[in-house]
């Protein structure tokens, strides 16, 4: 049987509407572009919307590089109450009289900044001894999880209202973070009990909410045959690497997965461990790393084809 060969090859940054989960978007594109190979950079929580990265054709390799990526959000939270999902779509566990002044959350919101331990929550996608750990909270299981490490870069408190008891923060955080945790911690150093409103992912990686596309766009792009016009190449999501060319010699051996010697590549780094984006007549081709050779000398080895 031949293989199937992907009428789109590329990145659509898609702006995720609420209700949606991040499955559904793909479903929904799978439809939609009549491909099959398809995956997502990053899950976001169905109440959430704003930037999913959607990996199409051989683009769908880079996938989980993409959810390796540090992501920005801007969440809405409330100060006073809890629920057993940590945001507003759950059911109220815990309630709490006492307030918290502007001042009391600009301190606590730059605590958060830096290294730490998150206990990833219940209702979440986490998997323990093989099963989901939504699947056990919503039977009424709640099992020891173990915390993960995270990182928060920035932490800015975007408004709050003293009478309300609500506002916006953004965050810039590492892969694996949990933002609905974050603002359940903030309440808990207040003193009081918080849980998230709203949350909108503004940027993953290098991709931003201003490169993205709503699912309506796509369709209407789609029955006018200009999906390739949304597409990004799949080497945007390494611009912070060098480029490098290799000659036809080069490619022939980059097709078999061998290294390549220094002369059938241009402008290669000169630095053992450096990553580059490697192209063969001007269409990027894998992701490179040099090395050293037991002989002596630096290489280019294949370290991620997407062609």
């Amino acid at each position: 049987m031949a293989k199937h060969e992907s009428r789109y090859n590329g990145v659509l940054i898609v702006n995720k509407p609420q209700d949606f989960t991040s499955f559904d978007v793909v479903a929904k594109l799978r439809g939609i572009l009549h491909e099959r190979r398809i995956g997502h950079g990053g899950t976001l929580d169905p109440m959430a919307t704003g930037v999913l990265p959607v990996f199409i054709g051989g683009a769908t390799k880079a996938a989980d590089m993409a959810a390796a990526q540090a992501k920005e959000y801007i969440a809405g939270f409330a100060l006073g109450y809890a629920t057993d999902t940590q945001d507003s779509t759950g059911t109220e566990i815990a309630r709490s009289g006492k307030t918290a002044e502007l001042q009391q959350l600009q301190t606590a919101v730059y605590a958060m900044l830096g290294e730490q331990q998150q206990l990833p929550p219940m209702y979440s996608a986490v998997k323990v001894n093989g099963q989901r750990l939504y699947d056990l909270a919503r039977k009424g299981i709640e099992v020891e999880r173990k915390a993960r490490a995270i990182t928060v870069y920035e932490a800015q408190l975007l408004e709050f209202d003293e009478t309300s008891q609500c506002g916006k923060i953004r965050f810039l955080c590492s892969k694996g973070t949990y933002v609905r945790t974050l603002v359940h911690d903030l309440g808990a150093a207040l003193g009081t009990c918080a849980v998230m409103t709203a949350l909108q992912r503004t940027m993953s990686g290098r991709y931003t909410l201003a490169q993205s596309y709503t699912l309506e766009q796509v369709q209407m792009a789609a029955e006018a045959g200009k999906i390739e016009d949304l597409l990004l190449e799949t080497d945007s999501l390494f611009l912070q690497y060098p480029a490098v060319s290799m000659d036809a010699y080069g490619y022939q051996r980059a097709q078999n997965g061998a290294f390549i010697t220094s002369e059938h590549v241009t402008d290669m780094p000169q630095e053992a461990g450096a990553l580059c984006r490697v192209y063969y007549n001007d269409t990027f081709w894998m992701l490179g790393r040099v090395d050293e050779l037991d002989r002596g000398g630096l290489a280019l080895f294949y370290e991620k084809r997407f062609r």
